[in-house]
Parts: structure tokens; C-alpha cells; sequence
């Protein structure tokens, strides 16, 4: 749900790109931006870095690369870092949904009981 919300955030900057009101473009930007960069902070920050690992790691800079890119369209009003963020975004969603569905499918097989294969006693 985050990673949708930072998604949602990054979409609705990108119109504020081509506002011709400063003020308003300002807004529109900044606001989108920072919620979206909030969000990305609160997941790097709940990474457990004593038992994540090299995944913990990884994640740490993916995210820290996620925060710079986001700053930078911000700062610069130019919208090419939200552009590059939005599709790896996209996938690391993806790719969290079909790990917590396959999981969930593991877990439900685990949990049904079989009653095809009755062992008989020889």
C-alpha cells in the first residue's frame, strides 16, 4: 500500500510540469513530491539493517536512489527524476505483489488437508 501511495503521489506531480502559473505549479509539484518522498523514507527507514542483509542493503540504496531522483525534479521543477522513478517503482510493486500472492498460495496448499491418498496399515 505504500509503494502504491508513493506511485499515486509521483503521477499527480507530473502535471504540475507543464502548469503555466508558477504558484500553481509549485504546488502541485512540491506537495506530490513530498508525499511521495515521505513514504519512500518511512520504507527505508523501516528496513532492518542487522538482519536484512544484502536485501536490506540493496533496498537501502534502491530507495536512497528513489529519495535523490525525487528531490532533484523537485528542486530543478524538471520532471525527468520522477520519470525514471515511476517504472522502477512500479516493478518493485509488482514484484512484492506476486512474492505476497505466492506466498499466500503456499500458504493456503499448506493448510488444506489431503484426502485423495489414505495410508493403509500393511
Amino acid at each position: 500500500m505504500l509503494l502504491e501511495g508513493a506511485l499515486h503521489s509521483l503521477e499527480r506531480s507530473l502535471p504540475g510540469f507543464s502548469i503555466a502559473d508558477p504558484a500553481e505549479a509549485n504546488m502541485t509539484i512540491h506537495n506530490n513530491l513530498q508525499r511521495a518522498q515521505e513514504i519512500i523514507q518511512h520504507l527505508n527507514c523501516s528496513l532492518n539493517m542487522d538482519q536484512g542483509g544484502e536485501f536490506a542493503s540493496t533496498m537501502r540504496n534502491l530507495y536512497d536512489f528513489f529519495g535523490r531522483r525525487i528531490r532533484e525534479s523537485n528542486l530543478q521543477k524538471k520532471p525527468a527524476g520522477v520519470k525514471e522513478v515511476i517504472p522502477l517503482l512500479t516493478e518493485l510493486r509488482d514484484a512484492w505483489a506476486t512474492m505476497l500472492q505466492n506466498q499466500n498460495l503456499l500458504a493456503d496448499a499448506a493448510t488444506v488437508p489431503s484426502t485423495t491418498c489414505v495410508m493403509q496399515p500393511l
